[in-house]
C-alpha cells in the first residue's frame, strides 16, 4: 500500500466523515459507512473527489465495491497501475 494514496484518501474523506475521532485513527479496515459515519450519498461524493484527485475514472460497479478505506486504496492503486502501463 502506498501511504501517500492512503493519506490523500483520508484527506478527501475528512469533510464527509461525521466520526472525526475514527478518521484520525483510520486503518485500511475502517468502514466509510460504519466506522467513519459517512452517509451513502456522501460516499458518492468521496468517489467523485477521488476521481478528480487521482485523475482516474471509477465505474459504478467499482464504486459499489468501495466499503472500506482499504477498498478505496486498492481501487485507486489498481487504476493508477493500469494508467501507467
Amino acid at each position: 500500500m502506498n501511504k501517500e494514496t492512503f493519506s490523500k484518501i483520508i484527506e478527501i474523506a475528512k469533510p464527509f466523515a461525521k466520526n472525526k475521532e475514527a478518521l484520525e485513527s483510520a486503518t485500511l479496515e475502517s468502514s466509510f459507512l460504519k466506522d467513519l459515519e459517512v452517509s451513502s450519498a456522501r460516499l458518492v461524493d468521496i468517489i467523485l473527489d477521488l476521481e478528480d484527485a487521482f485523475d482516474v475514472e471509477v465505474e459504478d460497479e467499482e464504486a459499489n465495491n468501495v466499503n472500506t478505506v482499504g477498498d478505496a486504496v486498492a481501487l485507486i492503486e489498481r487504476k493508477l497501475a493500469v494508467a501507467a502501463a
